[in-house]
Parts: structure tokens; C-alpha cells; sequence
């Protein structure tokens, strides 16, 4: 028996352990952010284990991406139902904005008292640049066939028309938000719309308080005091090395070959956008 692994031994509970770290959807060659194609066969891994009985999921994440974070909740739950296993959802640093989006995908959220969580809203934002090319002498030329094609372009100056249309849409996408969220917790939300769901982000306890999380507890703890102190919890990493040049994905932080200095600039802005969006959240 000892030489059979842990995790394969009966009598052992086993609850196999996804990370989900990042900011959603942020893809580039050097930082790749999460997204439902580079995570797909990490989850179906994790919910293929056998003798498993739940799947836990650490959650580290200040957002993105609000089509990514919910192809990511859908498939969680899709790999749940059809598995009949629990997901229990545990929160570092950060579950705001998609990283909770994708956190409404547990049966139970658990946090560290400094943990932050909520963020339910919807955020765009650009710059104008249209007095800066006219006093360097730069007159813009754009050709389009469409009204709106050229909406909130940041070289012409603000359309309220367009600002207006932008709003809409965000809204419609909040709403979407919104009702995952309501439908995930259900009756344990106690706080009310007009505090819930303004954007604003919460400390663990206070989150707990208003049903966006449903205790304080770390994974070892919890899992043991559930399973036993036996529990097996093995870690499912995502691809590396050879099998996942085979399977078309970079590690993160990989250069290829083929990557040169032409595009370290798009890098430059992306690595600041990224640390822009955990920088909203004091991190």
C-alpha cells in the first residue's frame, strides 16, 4: 500500500486544487492573463480526479475580461453539475470584479479576513489626445463607413452622443453581472442593491456580513475539518515544457523565437495596465 500513491489510496478523501491567478483576459505574448482556453483542461483535470469529493479553487484576481470571467464560471459549473462534485471557492488577496464573477462559481466562498471582494460594476476608460496632436502640428485623417465606427476615437474630441451609447452598454453589461451574481447567492445576499452592486469592494468580514462570501477560512483548515486530516489535496498545474508547445500555449513568461524588440512598447503598456488594475485594490 505505500507505494500507492495518496491520492489513489481508498479511505482517503482527495480534493483536488485549481489556482486561478491573474488578470482575466489581458493576453499578450509576455503576460498572459486567464482566459477559458488556457484554463479549459486544468479544470477538466481537476474534476476528472477520481475518488475526489470537491474541487477547490483559489482565487487571486482583480478581474478583466467580463466575457472571459463568465465562460470561466460557466464552465466550472457545467464541469460541477455534470461531475456532482461541490466547488468550494477560496479567496487570497483578491476576488474583484471577474476574479468574483468567477468566484460565484463555488458552492460555498471562503476568505481571509483581509481578503477583497466585490467590485460588482462595470469600468471602460481612455484618453484624449486631441489638443496634444494640434499643438504639435499633427492633423488627423480618418476615412470610415459607419456613423459610430469611429465612436469615442481618442484622437477627436468627446461625443456626448457617444458617450451616452458607451454607458448603455455598460449597464446591459452590468445588469448580466448583476443577475450571476443573485442567482449564484441567492437568498444568502443580505445587503441591498444600491450597496451591493456599485462597484464597491469589501474586506473579508464585512463580505461574509453581506453574504458575498460565506465564512472566514483558509484551505488547509477547512478542507481538514471537513474531509479529515488525512485529506488529500494535490495540486493540478497547467501544462508546461514540451506538452505545452505541443498544445499551442506559452508558458507565461516565454519569449519566442520570433518575438523581438518591436514588440516590447505594446508590453511596456500592457504590463502598466495590468499593474493599474491591481493597484486599484492596494496591491
Amino acid at each position: 500500500m505505500s507505494w500507492i500513491p495518496a491520492r489513489l489510496r481508498r479511505g482517503r478523501a482527495v480534493v483536488p486544487v485549481v489556482r486561478l491567478s491573474g488578470v482575466i483576459g489581458a493576453v499578450t505574448p509576455l503576460r498572459p492573463g486567464m482566459s477559458l482556453a488556457g484554463l479549459a483542461r486544468m479544470l477538466e483535470r481537476a474534476f476528472s480526479v477520481r475518488h475526489a469529493k470537491a474541487v477547490a479553487l483559489v482565487i487571486n484576481s482583480p478581474g478583466g475580461s467580463p466575457v472571459q470571467s463568465r465562460q470561466i464560471y460557466l464552465r466550472i459549473r457545467q464541469l460541477a453539475d455534470e461531475k456532482k462534485l461541490p466547488v468550494l471557492v477560496f479567496v487570497e488577496d483578491v476576488a474583484a470584479s471577474g476574479g468574483y464573477m468567477i468566484a460565484c462559481a463555488g458552492d460555498e466562498i471562503f476568505c481571509d479576513p483581509s481578503s477583497i471582494l466585490g467590485s460588482i460594476g462595470v469600468v471602460g476608460g481612455s484618453f484624449g489626445f486631441q489638443e496634444l496632436i494640434r499643438k504639435i502640428g499633427v492633423e488627423r485623417r480618418l476615412y470610415t463607413a459607419g456613423a459610430h465606427k469611429a465612436m469615442l476615437d481618442p484622437f477627436l474630441p468627446e461625443n456626448p452622443d457617444d458617450v451616452m451609447r458607451l454607458k448603455a452598454l455598460q449597464r446591459e453589461i452590468h445588469d448580466i453581472f448583476i443577475s450571476l451574481v443573485k442567482q449564484s447567492r441567492g437568498a444568502r445576499l443580505k445587503g441591498a442593491d444600491d450597496v451591493l452592486f456599485t462597484g464597491e469592494y469589501w474586506a473579508g468580514e464585512t463580505s461574509v456580513a453581506l453574504g458575498l462570501a460565506d465564512a472566514v477560512g483558509d484551505l488547509r483548515s477547512t478542507l481538514r475539518a471537513r474531509y479529515g486530516e488525512k485529506v488529500q489535496t494535490p495540486l493540478i498545474a497547467p501544462a508546461g515544457g514540451m506538452l505545452a508547445g505541443l498544445l499551442g500555449r506559452r508558458s507565461p513568461g516565454a519569449i519566442g523565437a520570433f518575438d523581438g524588440a518591436a514588440g516590447l512598447p505594446d508590453e511596456l503598456i500592457s504590463a502598466l495596465e495590468v499593474r493599474a488594475i491591481w493597484a486599484k485594490f492596494g496591491f
